[in-house]
């Protein structure tokens, strides 16, 4: 068949942001749109399949054989992008241009801000994809103002932002004063840079969720919410075969969830995970492992390789020993299944922005246990704002204690308050599925990206 237009979707290389672009690459291939996604050539190599039927194509971020991990230092990465990325964009662009399919519109991710001048140089359109919160995208907006400075400090215990419910130094993204962090909150800025010269703004987030914040944002940008970016089959059914992400990192232990999920009694079971890059301090570790054996519920923890040296000594052989067959420790696994899945009872999360978006789309009550990045704000959200769960909150020493963990866990399981919350998530759940449905808002916000698409093309 033939298209009306021709996307390249520029994603910045890591899993948390390739997955919305990719579902949100086939939202508009269902809409009769060319895609063709830029990839760099390390990201390539580590997939585990590529069973998806949007196209691929290569690109170089100038550390072909090991991405960031063989740059010197997070500086040196993102400068070697630019140079190295906008050159093999270019070619790309070239090349698809002599193959006959040329393109008419650069969808970037905008940690990559450069790409506004290589659509610039081809006269093509322009969409920066926001893959963080509405929220959070508006308080890097007022760093990038000079309003807020961060790190906060305690004199600005509560921060007003405007369309945002009042927050504390401790809700605000995590980049502080280290020299590594103040490179990434100076990426995170430049997000900024340049959006006065492109055609959209676009969130993966849903009007209904973040009503006040996208209202506020929509002055100054032209902004469109195109979320929550998951597989349809899980909220409109609408693209039949879309059932899961397509792109992977890990090799999830599908079936060996599944088949201990399906022996689990309905909404019994803690699903633990703290997505692809997070990171627990060894200490933490144990106050977790601890916290969760305490509660005295079932579990399926996701701890990913590199990171099962850090749980407690015997720990796996004593689940393993356990006669209630309490606990499963996995690699990774098909979150989305999970998630759906009716032994499930609450998602004990990072509150990354995908995950909550998951949480979100599956009604799924949550204990929010936030990191770092944007996960403090997502978490302040989750319980403050959405009512969809209860935050674990850290001691002065940055740990959430096995107390704490088990305390939060019983609130969603057990008490009155948790009623609330699995209410709460009904509703949300039913608001999602909506906006993305025929008709809805995030439906109606990609039906006139596209029109517009093709209208330039």
């Amino acid at each position: 068949m033939s298209h009306k237009a021709h996307c390249l979707i520029l994603p910045y290389p890591i899993q948390g942001h390739i997955n919305p672009m990719l579902q949100f690459s086939k939202r508009l291939q269902s809409k009769n749109v060319k895609i063709t996604i830029a990839a760099t050539k390390f990201f390539l190599k580590t997939m585990q399949e590529l069973s998806t039927p949007v196209s691929i194509e290569a690109i170089s971020d100038g550390y072909d054989d090991g991405g960031i991990y063989q740059a010197e230092s997070f500086a040196a990465y993102i400068t070697r992008f630019k140079e190295v990325g906008s050159d093999t964009l270019s070619q790309l662009i070239e090349t698809l241009t002599t193959r006959g399919c040329a393109v008419n519109c650069i969808v970037y991710d905008p940690f990559l801000p450069w790409a506004v001048e290589v659509a610039k140089k081809y006269g093509l359109a322009s969409a920066a994809f926001f893959t963080q919160s509405c929220a959070v995208d508006n308080i890097y907006y007022h760093v990038h103002k000079g309003v807020l400075k961060l790190p906060p400090t305690e004199v600005d215990e509560e921060i007003s932002i405007p369309g945002l419910v009042t927050i504390e130094s401790s809700d605000v993204p995590s980049f502080v004063s280290t020299p590594e962090s103040a490179r990434a909150l100076e990426m995170l800025v430049n997000q900024f840079s340049n959006l006065e010269k492109i055609d959209w703004v676009l969130i993966n987030s849903f009007y209904e969720l973040e009503k006040e914040v996208t209202d506020w944002m929509s002055k100054v940008y032209p902004i469109k919410t195109i979320g929550p970016t998951i597989p349809s089959i899980y909220l409109d059914k609408r693209l039949p075969d879309d059932k899961e992400y397509g792109l992977s990192i890990f090799k999830p232990m599908t079936n060996e969830c599944l088949n201990w999920l399906n022996h689990q009694p309905i909404s019994s079971v803690v699903y633990v995970s703290f997505g692809s890059l997070t990171k627990l301090e060894p200490e933490q570790m144990e106050e977790l492992a601890w916290g969760l054996k305490n509660s005295n519920k079932n579990f399926l923890w996701v701890v990913r390789s590199t990171e099962e040296s850090k749980l407690p000594k015997n720990f796996l052989e004593e689940l393993k020993l356990a006669s209630e067959n309490k606990g499963l420790v996995v690699s990774w696994c098909p979150q989305l299944q999970v998630l759906e899945h009716k032994s499930i009872g609450c998602f004990l999360t990072h509150c990354g922005w995908n995950s909550t978006l998951e949480a979100i789309s599956l009604g799924v009550p949550m204990v929010a246990m936030p990191q770092w990045s944007d996960q403090p704000t997502n978490a302040k959200l989750v319980e403050d704002v959405w009512g969809m769960g209860v935050r674990a909150n850290q001691d002065e020493k940055g740990l959430v204690r096995r107390e704490v963990i088990e305390e939060c866990i019983k609130i969603v399981m057990e008490e009155e308050k948790g009623k609330m919350i699995k209410e709460n998530a009904k509703r949300w759940k039913e608001l999602a599925r909506n906006a993305v449905d025929e008709g809805g808002s995030s439906d109606r916000n990609i039906e006139e990206f596209v029109s517009k698409l093709l209208t330039i093309s």
